[in-house]
Order: structure tokens, then sequence, then C-alpha cells
């Protein structure tokens, strides 16, 4: 008798036992609870064996691991199996235990709807599904009983909150619904739920008002970040909450002023984030009543007024953000009475006056940025010498003051950044005394005297920036002891003699300028030099290079004689930019982040249209059967049978509805298709009561899933892959025998057709508009990589599947497609991937296929290569092949590399290109290990293009 079977009689068993038997006698429930068990672990996989002690010849469960029976009836109480990784259906079985309490099975890959859940566990008093790959809405009636912890979060829910959700939550204290889909208002029944403590709906998309938060006046945490919420904070369900400690608004859409009423949590509230909304007024004076305040962020508003001196009061504030706002006048030098703080950002508002000094004195201060505001007077760091900071960010100031050098004794101090202050005196040469500093930039000041010998012993520095100033005398060549960096700015100086030859010898460098200066004769032999192209050398009457005009001098006992009036007045206006730029807050060469050019939301997509009133009334239900039959018809091609097996169109956004398609035979159109991929044909459609424009994607692979659950949970694992440089998933079509992704659709096609098959009519690319794609491919792919467990891996990079929205933003399409393949097997590689020649990394040529991350690290340098050289990565002549990695490679070794860049492209800063293809190289390395991870490649990007380390994440 198979197991199965033997445990289908024993439930038969026992189920008569049950209903023929005295419901005193133990016997029954213990086996009750065996068999609930025993049922439930047939339904899920364990990979790891876990539960390898679950036996169904025990008579009780009270022995097994992770399972917990309660003393004084012997009946399980509590199951806990977090982080098992345990996947499958829950199923029925579970509904044996009547006398479960505790039930949690967070953090694993259970899927599926809940629907069930909620007449299962009416005894339940805490359940935690958190972290799994549950999806669809929440029941109606989702029966808590006695519930009082109930945590749902980081799973794959969508639809809005139903009423019958909080029918029975009084007794509910603690409940999350946060990183879901969720949508819509809340509920008004959700003030039903009177005793709950900790309310965390973050991360989702509702939307509507929050007034009834007065109702709940047993919070202790309430987080409604990152989603869409607006209107007003209520003045009165502040002052009815009595005991909130943190508050979490982030992320919304709040208006009106900060309410004063938050004064009543002032012997409780530790944390409050109003970030990135739109609250206007003043800088509440009564902050500094809230005496037990730890984080304290209102970056991103539109706040005005000053700081109170009352700031001082607040003794156990940890974290300070006030960025980004309109907040004036001096910033308070009670503020130092603040021991505790570890990060202040008041960066981007209007402070004047000066610093005080008591901040430099803080002793767990770690970060400072009040860069961009108007303040001015001394940097005067007192006895901050022994301080704990790591970041310091004074830029974009009127700090026309010395560089103090007791800087140099800040030990753990690692980027100080003090541009564009016009900043006096001389470099100090002790700045590097605690050696640990990896950023230095000192642009756009009035410095004078030379570049201290000293600045060798900054040996931890990666960037070194000292462009626009008056500093004179020559390159020491202690410079050389600088193995770590990458980024050497020098340009609009006075610097004179040769540059050392020494500096040949930085293998890290990746980009050098120094270009309008007094240098004269060779270049360094050596390293970057060789390549730099005449950005980076022009305005240098005395170097020597072919790539500049004028004379050579070479370094002997009598100088050449120059025209001094043909070098002053080359350098005259270029002196002028400099002094202006000194005193001008904002010009050409302030820094603007590259995430603020990237973070265009996708939602521009949406295109308004005028709906035919006729449509109205038309039966939903036909249009949506007439759109599946279309959809049928679209598979037949993939059918041998002469029946069509019926699927169900799922969409995932409720804005998108097969009602809105004015002619389902569409879907039949030659016209529709606008393309064929490596996974099947793509056809345009309009979907929605809108109109809205999206892609059908018809998967033509004999691997994929065949079931539509397993297919079902690995879409939705997909669609939640949401990133400004991701075509987004949009929902599918099933049948055994076809089917079809729904996906966001991109106007301007893909990177293939503009690059290479672009019509004469057609202006090529631009070197901005290169490496926007670039910048923003790598951030897709680094999302995939870095923000999901296991990574997705795209396998298939290629600029076909780098598609450009309306305003030409990169946008990575066909990622994680492998997932639906029931086994990535050679074969399929071979058949499926022979159209990405040259991009496929050479591992996956190997039997072991050990694919992983660095196979889309390898095509996307490839990619890379392809749009700086605009050659496609293999090309055939008529007695050779060029393979385009292999061809740049051997060009930079031989000095010439930018004879490679595309030249349709007019104009390109070399100091830019030449990282870039050196990063490319580094991508299509040949040994896996060697190839840096996506993140890494973003951080090189941002530093190549604007060379400032990115802000520290810390705030």
């Amino acid at each position: 008798m198979g197991f199965l079977q033997q445990l289908s009689t024993l439930l038969f068993l026992s189920t008569m036992a049950f209903c023929m038997g005295n419901d005193d006698d133990p016997s029954f429930k213990l086996n009750d609870d065996v068999l609930g068990l025993i049922v439930f672990k047939s339904g899920i996989k364990d990979p790891s064996s876990y539960l390898d002690s679950w036996n169904e010849d025990d008579s009780s469960p009270c022995s097994w691991r992770f399972v917990q029976c309660n003393p004084s009836n012997g009946r399980v109480s509590e199951i806990s199996l977090a982080g098992l990784g345990l996947s499958g259906k829950i199923g029925k079985g579970l509904q044996k235990l009547q006398y479960l309490k505790v039930l949690s099975l967070s953090h694993n890959d259970f899927n599926g709807s809940i629907d069930e859940l909620g007449s299962i566990f009416t005894s339940l008093q805490s359940l935690n599904l958190s972290h799994n790959g549950f999806s669809g809405k929440i029941p109606n009636f989702f029966v808590m009983g006695s519930m009082k912890s109930l945590d749902l979060s980081g799973n794959l829910l969508t639809g809005p909150i139903p009423v019958g959700f909080f029918q029975t939550c009084s007794s509910l204290e603690s409940l999350s619904l946060a990183d879901n889909s969720l949508q819509g208002p809340l509920p008004t029944t959700l003030s039903r739920c009177s005793n709950l403590n900790n309310l965390n709906l973050s991360k989702n998309q509702f939307s509507g008002t929050v007034e009834y938060l007065g109702s709940m006046n047993k919070l202790q945490t309430l987080d409604l970040s990152y989603n869409s919420f607006s209107g007003t904070i209520p003045e009165k369900a502040m002052a009815a909450i009595d005991d909130l400690k943190e508050l979490h608004l982030q992320v919304n859409h709040f208006t009106g002023p900060i309410p004063d009423s938050i004064t009543s949590l002032k012997n409780s509230i530790s944390s409050i984030d109003l970030s990135n909304n739109m609250f206007t007024g003043d800088f509440p004076q009564w902050i500094g009543t809230l005496s037990n305040l730890e984080h304290l962020d209102f970056s991103t508003n539109s706040l005005t007024g000053n700081l109170p001196p009352s700031m001082g009061n607040l003794k156990a504030l940890k974290l300070l953000k006030l960025s980004n706002n309109k907040v004036e006048g001096n910033i308070p030098p009670s503020l130092a009475s603040c021991s505790q703080l570890s990060a202040i950002d008041l960066r981007d508002n209007d402070f004047n006056g000066s610093i005080p000094s008591g901040l430099f004195q803080l002793q767990s201060l770690q970060d400072l940025d009040i860069s961009r505001n108007s303040l001015q007077g001394n940097i005067n760091v007192g006895m901050g010498a022994f301080a704990k900071i790591k970041y310091l960010n004074l830029s974009w100031n009127n700090l026309r003051s010395r560089i103090p050098p007791e800087i140099g004794l800040f030990q753990n101090l690692t980027v100080l950044d003090l541009r564009n202050n016009g900043l006096l005196g001389d470099i100090p040469g002790d700045l590097c005394e605690a050696g640990n500093l990896g950023v230095l930039q000192l642009d756009g000041n009035s410095l004078t005297g030379p570049i201290p010998d000293e600045i060798g012993n900054c040996s931890s520095l990666y960037l070194l920036s000292l462009s626009h100033n008056n500093i004179s005398g020559s390159i020491p060549k202690s410079m050389s002891k600088l193995r770590m960096l990458k980024i050497l700015k020098l340009e609009y100086n006075e610097l004179s003699g040769e540059i050392p030859h020494e500096l040949g010898f930085l293998g890290n460098l990746l980009a050098v300028n120094v270009s309008y200066n007094r240098l004269t004769g060779r270049l360094p032999a050596g390293g970057i030099f060789p390549s730099l192209g005449q950005s980076s050398l022009k305005g240098n009457l005395g170097l020597c290079s072919p790539l500049l005009n004028g004379p050579c001098k070479m370094n002997t006992p009598k100088p050449l004689f120059l025209d001094p009036d043909l070098y002053n007045n080359q350098m005259g206006d270029h002196r002028r930019r400099n002094d202006s730029s000194s005193t001008t807050r904002f010009d050409h060469h302030m820094f603007f982040s590259v995430s603020a050019i990237i973070a265009i939301s996708a939602a521009v997509l949406i295109v308004s249209g005028v709906i035919i009133i006729s449509l109205l009334n038309v039966s939903a239900r036909r249009r949506q059967a007439m759109v599946e039959a279309a959809l049928e018809s679209m598979c037949s091609s993939s059918t041998r049978s002469g029946s069509l097996p019926t699927g169900k169109l799922i969409l995932f956004d409720p804005k998108l509805s097969p009602v809105g398609v004015d002619n389902p035979e569409v879907f039949l159109e030659k016209e529709s298709e606008i393309g064929e991929g490596v996974f099947g044909s793509v056809y345009k459609v309009s979907l929605g009561a809108q109109g809205r424009i999206v892609a059908f994607k018809k998967l033509v692979t004999s691997k994929i899933i065949e079931y539509p659950d397993d297919f079902d949970r690995e879409v939705r694992v997909l669609s939640k892959a949401r990133h400004p440089n991701l075509i987004a998933l949009e929902g599918y079509y099933w049948t055994p025998h076809c089917q079809l992704l729904v996906t966001e659709y991109a106007p301007n096609g893909n990177l293939q057709t503009r690059l290479h098959e672009r019509l004469s009519s057609t202006p090529a690319l631009s070197w901005s508009e290169r490496f926007k794609i670039i910048l923003g491919t790598a951030k897709g792919l680094a999302h995939l990589h870095h923000s999901f467990r296991p990574p997705i891996i795209h396998y298939n990079m290629k600029p076909s599947n780098i598609l450009l929205d309306e305003k030409s933003n990169p946008k990575i399409s066909d990622f994680g497609l492998a997932r639906l393949l029931t086994k990535l097997e050679k074969h399929v590689i071979n058949n499926r991937f022979q159209s990405a020649l040259g991009y496929v990394a050479p591992e996956l040529a190997c039997q072991s296929l050990r694919v992983n991350e660095k196979c889309d690290i390898y095509g996307f340098g490839v990619l890379i290569l392809e749009l700086v050289t605009g050659r496609r990565p293999v090309e055939y002549g008529e007695d050779n092949v060029v393979i385009l990695s292999d061809h740049v490679r051997i060009s930079l070794e031989q000095g010439n590399v930018l004879d490679c860049v595309d030249r349709s492209m007019a104009d390109y800063p070399e100091d830019e290109v030449l990282p870039v293809l050196k990063l490319a190289l580094v991508c299509t390395s040949q040994i896996p290990s060697s190839r840096p991870s996506m993140t890494e490649v973003v951080q090189i990007l941002q530093v190549i293009k604007t060379p400032i380390p990115h802000q520290m994440e810390i705030f």
C-alpha cells in the first residue's frame, strides 16, 4: 500500500472514529494532530529535510522539531517553520489542529491564495505568513476570532482591502500588510481595530485620506510610508493617539502644515519621518518639546521659517534630516547640545550665518551635510580632532576662510567636500594625517600655493579633485604613492613643470584632467596617460602631445620662449570663468545627481483617450469572451490539435481591462505584430478604459512550465520587479499549449534598431544619450541582481532587449524569462540564444553551465562596447572575423583605443569615454570572478560621469 493511499485510509478511519467516539477521549484528538501535520507535510516541498522527524507512525507530534504542545492537554499549540526554504501550498491539513495558537511560516516560498485561511485559523492568536509568494486578493471575511498578531507582509497580494476584512479585529494588536501590491482607500471598518498597537501598511499602493486614525488610540507604531495617501494629517487624530512612539508617513502625497497636535506625544514619540511629501508652512517651533525624539526626518517638503533654539532640548536625538526645504536663518548653536546626534543633513535650504563650532565637538557625529546653503564665516573645528565624523560636506556655501589643518586629525574621516566656497590660502600639508580619507574635493575655490608633498600620505584616496583654483608649483612625485586613486582632477590651475613620470604607475586611474595649467614636457609613458584625450590636456602650451597645437617645452636649462600674451590671453577667459564659479551659487559646474535625471515615473506612458460612448453599453462578459477567443486564435499556431483549450487573461493592474478593447480581432492582425524576440512574437494592443498601450509576448518554447499554478507563481514574482529601467510585467494568458505575457509598451522601439538599423534621416545617438542608456541599463540589472533572493538573472543581455520609452530612457525587457523554463538545458541555450552571438559569456559553453549574475555582466560589457564603438559584437570580413571585445582590448594596449569610438558622434568627452571602455573590458573578462558586481558597475559609472561619491544612505 503506497504512502498516499495509506494516509487516505488513516484519514478516513480517523474521521469515522472522531464522529463516533467520545470528545473527551484524548487518543483521537492526539491522532488528529498527527494526521493534520502529515497531510500538511505531504503537500509541500522540504529540500533540506527539516521535517524528517514528522513520522505518521507516532502517536503524538509533541516531540517533533518546530512543534510545541500545550502541557495541560497535550495538543499542538505552536508551529514555527520560519526560514526553512519550504515551498508549495498550505492545504487543509492544518484544519485538524483545533488548539493551534501560534503559526509562523514566514520567509519561505509558500504560494497560492489565502482565501481558505480565513475559516481555518479561527482559534489562532498569532499568524505570520510574511515573505512568501501568496497571491490574489484578501478574502472579504477573514475570521480573526481571538487573533492578536497578523503579518502578511512581503507577499504578492493585490487589490483593495475588503470592508469585511476588519469585521472581527477587536482583539488585534499588531497588523502588517507591508510590501505587497494592495491598493485603493482603506476601509472605514479599520477603525474597529481599537486595540491595535502596531499598524504597518507601508510599500503598497494605498490612496485616500487618513481621518479614521483617531479611533485607534492605542497605536504605538504607525507606518503608512511608500504609498499614495493624500490630504492633511487630521489634528484630532494625532491628539487622540496618546502613546505613539513611531510615526512613518514618508513618500506619500500629504499636504498642509505639520499638525500641532503632535505635541501631545511629547512623552512617547521617538521617531518621526514625514519626508518626501508636500507639507508646507513654517518649521514647527514646538519640536523642542519632544524630549524622547531620536529620529526626525522632514526632508524634501516645502517647509519654511527658522529652526528654534529649543532644538537643543532634544537630548535623545540621533538623526536630524531636513534637506530639500526652504528653511532659513541661522543653524541654532544649541543644536550642539544634542550630544547623541550621529547624522545631520541640512543640505539644500537657505541657512545663513556661520557654522556653529560646537557641531564639530559632538562625539557621536558621523555624518554632517550642510551643503548648498548660504553659510558664511570660518570653518572652526575647535576641539573636534577626536570626533567620529566620517562624512563632511560643506560645499556650495560662502565660507571664505582657510582650511583648518585640524581636519586632518579626524581619525575616521573618509569624505571631505569643501567645493565652491571661495576658500583661501594653502592646502594644509597634514590634511591626511589620519590616513583614512578616500574623497577630497576642493574644486571651485581660491586656493593658492603648491600641492603639498604630504599628499602622498593620503594612501586611501580614490578621488582627488582640486580643479578651478589658483594652485601653483609642480605636481609632486609623492602623488605616485596614491595606489587607490581612480579620479584625478587638476584642471584650471597654475601648475607648472612636467607631470612626474611615476604617475604612470598608478594602475587604478580611470580619469585624469590637467587641462588649462602651465605644464610642460612629455606625458608619463604608463597607465592612463598615453590614452588621454585633448580635453584632458588642452590649455598647456608646453606639453608634448600630438593632440595639442603649440610648442613642446622640454626640461632644458634654458627655457623656450613662449609668447606670454598668447598664453595669458588663452588662460584669461578661463580664469575669469573660474573666479565667477567660486562666487556664484548655481552655475554650469554644479553637481546634479544622476539619479535625479533617471528618476522619471513610468506613469507618463498613460495616454488619455476618448472613449466611445456606445462601448459603455457592451456587456463586459461578452467582451471578455471575445478577447479570450481572439487570444486562443492567436495561439492556434502553437497547437497541433484542432480543438483549442480555453484560457483566462489575468491582468495585475485593475486599470487594465479587456473590456476596453475596441476590436478584439486586433490580436489577430499582422499589423499588431511589432517584433519577434528569442522567446516569441510581440504584439501591440490597447487595453483598459483609457486605451493604454501594452505589449503581448507569445512564448514559443517546449520547455515552459506545464502547470498553471507554477506559471502563475513565477510570473507574479517577476511582476514585482518594478524599476524605472525595467519593463513592467502586467499580466499573462495561459493554456497548456500557449502562454502570453502582458508587458509595458515602450514607444521608441529597441536599442538594436536605434543603434544599428537607423534610417539615414535619423540622427545618431549622442554621447549623453549613450551614457544615459549605459547607466540606466546598469541600474536596472543591479536591481534584478541585488533586490531579489535568489537574484533574477537575465541570461540574454543584448541591444534588442533594451527598449526605449518616449524620452529614450532604457528599459530592460525579457528579464527572468528563464524562470519560466522547466530546465535551462544546453540545447535551450544553443537554440534560443544563438541570436545573442557575441553576448553570451564563455562559461555558458561549458558542460557545468555555472550560470549566475556574472553572465549578465559579460553581456552588459559587450553592450557598452557596442554603444561606444557603434559596431556589432562579431563582424565577418572576407578574410577574418573581428571580435569586438578583443579588438578594443588590443587597441587599448597599443594606445589608440579612441580610434574605436563611433565616428557618428560629433563630440564626446574623452575623459568619460575612455574609462567607460576600460570598464567594459573588465566586465567582459574571461574569468567570471574578475568581473565586478552590477552595484560596483553603477558606482563606477556615477564616478565617471560626475566624480563625487554617492551620498551615504545612513540618513
